[in-house]
């Protein structure tokens, strides 16, 4: 939704948020996922952000699941995610 199907930041929500949604194929950010691999679990978990994900979607008719994260969701996102950066 915001960073897009390519993880350049052109997600349809990428202009909706403040900071604007970050390009996470930049070598910058790759090398960020090299020196700590947790870094796309841990921006979820840890939300630097504040709530400025959740609300982002929320703002615009994205419905959220009810229920926690597993442990495999985070597994799942982070396999993928870092899959999709580094093919970029």
């Amino acid at each position: 939704m915001c960073h897009g199907a390519d993880a350049r930041g052109t997600g349809p929500l990428a202009n909706k948020s403040n900071p604007p949604t970050p390009d996470l194929t930049t070598p910058a950010f790759k090398k960020r996922l090299n020196d700590y691999p947790g870094v796309i679990v841990s921006s979820v978990i840890l939300r630097p952000n504040g709530d400025l994900i959740p609300k982002t979607l929320r703002e615009n008719g994205v419905k959220l699941p009810p229920h926690s994260w597993t442990v495999q969701d985070f597994r799942d996102l982070n396999q993928y995610m870092s899959g999709l950066i580094l093919k970029n």
